[in-house]
């Protein structure tokens, strides 16, 4: 088995600045640097045979590139019991029809269509009883961040392995867009 998701990677001078956000919430276990990336779509385990597939169903993906911003800071989970920190991504129609193609190209592979309302983010650090001042503190203090803009040239299919110290992420291929924005 594998594990997969399709996403697309963010530039290391992103990441970096990303990086910079963490610290100051007790009981956050802070993502990586190296695994800082906006999620399309959450694939899951399977096998090699589907994961082939769904490598010949990801190149049938045709979308325009374009330029995106990463904007504000937030949590899932409730205010007692936040989960997540993530940081957002400013709304954007190009990101909302990739992320529709991409759906749809799975589930024509025969993957049961995401349950989860889409939410692009980046995910900052996973939380283990946090105190709720301290994440309302970072919260607020963080509250203007804006990162960008990043060109979106292609998306990428990672795998997920389990590491000494947590979840690598490989890329497994890339898929370019059409028409891709200038370098920014």
């Amino acid at each position: 088995m594998i594990r997969l998701f399709v996403a697309l990677a963010l530039p290391e001078a992103i990441r970096a600045h990303l990086a910079g956000l963490g610290g100051g919430v007790p009981g956050a276990s802070w993502t990586p640097p190296d695994n800082f990336h906006l999620t399309l779509r959450f694939v899951g385990d399977v096998d090699q045979g589907v994961a082939a597939e769904i490598d010949t169903a990801l190149t049938t993906v045709e979308a325009p590139g374009w330029v995106f911003w990463l904007e504000g800071v937030g949590h899932f989970g409730n205010g007692a019991k936040p989960r997540v920190l993530w940081a957002g991504v400013r709304p954007n129609p190009a990101l909302d029809h990739l992320h529709l193609k991409i759906e749809s190209a799975l589930v024509r592979v025969g993957l049961a269509p995401e349950a989860r309302r889409y939410a692009p983010h980046i995910t900052l650090a996973r939380l283990h009883n946090p105190d709720a001042d301290r994440v309302g503190r970072f919260l607020g203090e963080r509250a203007l961040f804006q990162a960008g803009p990043i060109a979106a040239d292609r998306f990428t299919l990672f795998e997920s392995c389990n590491g000494r110290h947590g979840p690598i992420y490989r890329p497994l291929q890339d898929y370019p867009l059409t028409n891709p924005p200038p370098a920014v």
